[in-house]
């Protein structure tokens, strides 16, 4: 009997904490006004369960009371046996008295819950009748408010996060939510307010100043994972590197004031929830690529000076968000903290998952890593959707140059990259002194991509000796065959000094632009690689389907590329890269007696060190700003018969054979790159904006597509247009020649240097480039 009625004391207690304290804790910091409707319908429902269980404890005395006298008359019955001391009857006493004093205790606080209810409740009564008089505002500065205030009617309780802010099922409470939690609603009259009140101005901006010690990002980057072990080790390794290149950038810009930038890593394809397939890989031969990437990112911005933070976990991502609890449909708690935010498609999907509103507010500040690019085509989601130009990662909406490739592939994205490791001069005399001419390294850690290979290693067997590092676990691939000397699974420096050694490092058509080649360009090694013959796209190859980009080949959705290494063919070439049909063997077999005999030096292009990689993140940090956006000049059916299109800024170069910006043309727009690098070309039909710009040695520059975007641009360049069209159309500007139609962009995220057809000649602006590093102008630093 004691212990049931300790249980039931007990019981009580626990249920009173759980009751009360979670409705009292329930107030938080922050709350609107109208979440007293929530709590006062909870302190009721708390009210009643009190006055329940005060009930239950006095039937539950009164039990106890009668089993008591049934208990001392059956003991008065049985005579001289039942014999029993004095104090047999005091415990019982002492378990009634215990009893009552807990229902007494319910029930003094039942009185205090109804004290509170009613001052809440006083307190809240012209509250209350505004509440009832809410009606849903009729103002054309709003249009969406009484469809919102409609869904919220019917779906306020399929997201928590819409209780979180206060929403309680009344009109006021939507309408208070659409209004200051969102932004569909106006403003309620009624609503207090404190006066505005200028606020003082923001404190100056810390400045950025480069790092001279790694210690604090190795801690940063955690712990925990392989892939994230993998990236620490890269980051040591390549440490003095990093520091070295910031002294020289230091000296280069000479005392410039850089900002220092609150900025969010989160490595989307990290985390448990996009599955995380790299990291049980990076032991096995795994693709390493995208971890080399993110290492070298990491270590850029941190030496840059840069306030981090690094996340691999969806649940970390929501704590620095400010993500209110529920599933994802609310805008954050606070403004973001972060002016940038590094990220991948998995996380830029996971923070559209969890952001809600927010999302499309701060959207401008993220930047994606995005190995082999996006196309505008491929990005405006309403052209991708009625053009055919839909796939699995498009359609973000976002600006073109938003998304970050490891390889300058099409000029519409920035440039990123990565890094090798640079030689000095010693390093580099000693590789010449140690070359094996005889001696040749696979590219492909895993066994599949030796399959089917027999041929050109017979082939290369009669020359050269053949290395290969192919993971197993115990017993030797088959697919690897016995005259291959095969080391494994090699650690990074093993690697590099295998390469060191070797002649000749060739690849078997995979994987695709991975930096392993340009590893073995920079230690000595000459690539030899397979011409795809016909392209490999996402007609042929199951791994380019549903890649964002065409990769210029065409004005088609269809991704292509002609070599396993487009940019070591496009931008370093012969001596150090050779591509050739290994369908043909004769021509296979020629490659290899003419390297064996080519003498190279050790080559890294200047984009590619650390210095150039620190270079080119700081002008980006610098510059690059998407959260402003200049607007296009009108198209013809909403100009007013009194606007006249500004003059164009841009003149007749000396030999009339394109355009360059006038220095006449007054003060220059504050424009990223300067506008003093712009020169406008026309194309030739069927070839697209990146190679006209590169035919005379300039790269193709998106941003400045505005400044031709005109009709007085076709007239400076003596192009007849009978008629002029504003459409979407990402090869637009353009002209149809053989009718003498002239055609404008409409929307300016299609703006593309991508794509061509043959119908068009299209306006092309291009730019000078920096030597070795074609992401930035000569006076873009």
């Amino acid at each position: 009997l004691r212990i049931f009625v300790l249980g039931i004391g007990f019981f009580t207690l626990c249920f009173l904490m759980t009751s009360l304290g979670g409705q009292f804790s329930a107030k938080r910091l922050g709350d609107s006004p109208f979440t007293i409707r929530t709590e006062v319908m909870g302190a009721l429902e708390s009210r009643g369960v009190l006055r329940r269980m005060s009930d239950m404890l006095e039937m539950l005395m009164k039990r106890m009371d009668i089993l008591a006298r049934l208990e001392n008359s059956t003991d008065f019955h049985r005579g001289d046996e039942a014999r029993f001391p004095q104090d047999r009857f005091q415990p019982a006493a002492g378990l009634m008295e215990r009893i009552q004093a807990i229902a007494q205790n319910v029930s003094d606080i039942a009185v205090k819950v109804d004290q509170i209810l009613r001052n809440s409740l006083l307190n809240g009564k012209v509250m209350e009748g505004r509440r009832d008089q809410c009606e849903v505002p009729r103002d054309p500065k709003y249009p969406d408010c009484a469809g919102k205030v409609e869904w919220m009617r019917a779906r306020w309780t399929s997201d928590p996060c819409y209780a979180f802010f206060g929403v309680d099922g009344t009109e006021c409470s939507f309408l208070i939510y659409l209004s200051e939690v969102e932004w569909f609603c106006p403003p309620l009259p009624w609503r207090n307010r404190t006066v505005a009140v200028p606020s003082p101005p923001p404190p100056p901006r810390a400045q950025a100043a480069f790092r001279r010690d790694l210690a604090r990002l190795l801690e940063l980057i955690g712990t925990g994972k392989e892939s994230l072990s993998f990236m620490k080790k890269r980051i040591r390794h390549l440490a003095q590197q990093w520091l070295r290149a910031a002294r020289r950038l230091e000296q280069k810009l000479a005392g410039q004031q850089r900002d220092q930038k609150h900025i969010l890593i989160h490595i989307g394809f990290l985390t448990e929830e996009s599955g995380d397939v790299f990291s049980p890989r990076v032991l096995k031969g795994g693709p390493l690529g995208e971890m080399v990437q993110w290492a070298d990112i990491l270590a850029a911005l941190f030496v840059l000076g840069h306030s981090l933070r690094v996340t691999v976990s969806l649940k970390e991502l929501q704590s620095h968000l400010g993500v209110p609890p529920g599933r994802g449909n609310c805008p954050l708690t606070s403004p973001l903290p972060f002016d940038l935010i590094y990220t991948d498609y998995h996380g830029l999907q996971q923070m559209k998952q969890h952001m809600g509103l927010s999302f499309k507010k701060y959207r401008c500040r993220v930047r994606v890593i995005d190995t082999f690019g996006t196309e505008p085509a491929y990005n405006h989601e309403e052209y991708a959707t009625l053009r055919g130009y839909r796939t699995n990662w498009g359609y973000w909406n976002l600006q073109p140059a938003q998304f970050m490739t490891m390889f300058p592939h099409t000029p519409d994205n920035s440039f990123m990259g990565f890094v090798s490791e640079e030689l000095n001069q010693t390093e580099r005399q000693l590789i010449k002194a140690n070359k094996v001419s005889s001696m040749a390294v696979v590219y492909g850690k895993e066994a599949s991509i030796w399959k089917g290979k027999d041929k050109f290693l017979a082939i290369l067997n009669k020359y050269m000796e053949i290395h290969g590092t192919v993971y197993y676990e115990t017993q030797r691939p088959p697919e690897v065959p016995a005259f291959v000397k095969n080391h494994g699974l090699l650690p990074q420096h093993e690697f590099q000094q295998l390469l060191r050694k070797a002649k000749l490092f060739i690849g078997f058509g995979f994987p695709y632009e991975g930096p392993a080649p340009l590893e073995a360009i920079a230690n000595g090694c000459v690539f030899l690689q397979a011409r795809f013959n016909p392209p490999h796209s996402s007609l042929n190859h199951e791994f380019f389907r549903g890649k964002p980009t065409s990769r210029e080949a065409t004005g088609t959705a269809v991704f292509q590329v002609s070599s396993q290494h487009p940019y070591a063919e496009d931008f370093i070439g012969k001596p150090h890269v050779w591509t050739v049909d290994y369908n043909n063997s004769e021509e296979f077999e020629a490659a290899i007696k003419t390297i064996m005999r080519t003498q190279v030096d050790p080559y890294l292009p200047y984009e590619y060190t650390c210095e150039g990689m620190l270079e080119r993140i700081h002008a980006y940090i610098q510059h690059q700003d998407f959260c402003t956006t200049s607007s296009l000049p009108p198209s013809p059916k909403t100009k007013s018969p009194a606007m006249q299109s500004p003059p164009s800024p841009l003149a007749l170069s000396p030999n009339a054979t394109h355009l360059v910006w006038s220095p006449s043309a007054g003060q220059a727009p504050q424009a990223w790159p300067p506008v003093a690098s712009l020169q406008a070309w026309v194309s030739e039909p069927q070839h697209t904006c990146t190679e006209t710009c590169r035919q005379h040695g300039l790269v193709c520059e998106p941003t400045f597509f505005r400044f031709l975007n005109k009709e007085e641009v076709f007239l400076q360049l003596s192009i007849a247009c009978d008629s002029t069209e504003y459409e979407m159309n990402h090869l637009y500007p353009a002209v149809a020649e053989n009718v003498h139609e002239c055609y404008l962009q409409k929307e300016p995220l299609l703006f593309s240097c991508a794509g061509y057809n043959a119908k068009y000649r299209r306006l092309c602006p291009c730019r000078d480039f920096r030597q070795g590093q074609v992401a930035l102008c000569r006076d873009c630093l």
